[in-house]
């Protein structure tokens, strides 16, 4: 891969709402950055801004087939390539489960190859629908196996396995981030999430769907803080498994009624069946997280949907155009 100096860091999944965050963050840092997408769920416009930066280049490509020869002189590997949102993996369940699985072990053979370090971005889903609250990295979780949820919670349980097999019989350098909800601008339309659904739907003043009662509870994370996070547990020796995520715990009402009082919608809330598999409450335990890597988010709920609201509004040609690389403390 022809860059101006040193070894590249490579971010599979680096056209996406958080890879591409990563992305900035990385470039911000000093360091040549190569994102390695198909394009399934990520999007081209997450990186048009980075178009002509001289440390950056993207490799068009899929991290389930064979891995082009280009990307072997990567020295760290961040793989965001798996699925997030419902949306997508629901749609697609077997490409979810194999990006997870057989994209992870690609990427832990090139790593094993090249001595270069791997953060696997893993998933709160992991814990499933937990009965131990908060979840703390020791608790096993509660899972079904073959439920509609199961290609993206039991995929990377399978991808976390691969890794530490890799870790304790090859010696391979990672690290484990279970990572928690998170939100901010380049979030997509129609994806799934929260977040964006609410958004979206409060600013064309359209019914905000709730799901069940609305009082299962999550816990969001800006997007700027959990890029945070994940450098930060790149740049140590932690292997985790590591929770990132904001401990602040939220109902889902309460989400839609902020996203209400915060974008002036008068919308009404249209009440849904609830999903099959969904978790009752979810929030992590990161004293890891503070303890290891002296990491905690710091950006407020009503303040990161501000700025996400802000994006949407300009997505969606309703207010002037913004240009939004992260805002926060870079790592």
């Amino acid at each position: 891969m022809d860059f101006p100096f040193g070894p590249f860091v490579l971010v599979p999944g680096g056209a996406g709402f958080l890879g591409s965050h990563l992305c900035d963050r990385l470039l911000e840092r000093g360091h040549c950055v190569l994102a390695f997408d198909d394009f399934s769920t990520g999007a081209r416009s997450n990186l048009q801004h980075l178009q002509g930066h001289a440390r950056f280049r993207l490799l068009v490509g899929d991290v389930s087939d064979v891995l082009p020869a280009a990307i072997t002189a990567a020295r760290r590997v961040f793989n965001l390539a798996c699925p997030a949102s419902p949306a997508y993996y629901r749609r697609d369940p077997m490409r979810t489960v194999l990006s997870g699985v057989i994209g992870t072990w690609r990427l832990l053979e090139l790593c094993q190859r090249t001595g270069a370090r791997l953060l696997q971005a893993s998933t709160g889903e992991v814990y499933g629908d937990p009965q131990q609250h908060p979840q703390t990295e020791d608790y096993f979780g509660n899972v079904n196996p073959i439920g509609p949820r199961a290609c993206r919670a039991e995929g990377q349980r399978c991808a976390e396995t691969l890794c530490f097999a890799y870790q304790r019989q090859r010696n391979v350098s990672l690290g484990v981030a279970r990572i928690f909800n998170t939100y901010g601008p380049r979030l997509r339309p129609g994806d799934g999430r929260a977040v964006s659904n609410f958004i979206v739907q409060a600013l064309r003043g359209e019914p905000l769907t709730i799901h069940g009662s609305g009082q299962q509870t999550r816990s969001f994370c800006y997007v700027d803080d959990m890029v945070s996070g994940l450098v930060k547990l790149m740049d140590s020796p932690l292997e985790g498994p590591v929770n990132l995520g904001h401990p602040e715990e939220h109902s889902v009402l309460e989400l839609a009624e902020t996203v209400l009082r915060l974008t002036g919608s008068r919308a009404a809330l249209l009440r849904h069946p609830t999903p099959a598999d969904d978790a009752h409450r979810r929030r992590p335990d990161i004293a890891l997280a503070r303890r290891q890597l002296s990491w905690q988010p710091s950006v407020a709920l009503e303040d990161g949907l501000s700025e996400t609201i802000g994006w949407f509004r300009h997505e969606l040609g309703l207010g002037a155009k913004r240009s939004y690389v992260g805002s926060a403390a870079t790592a």
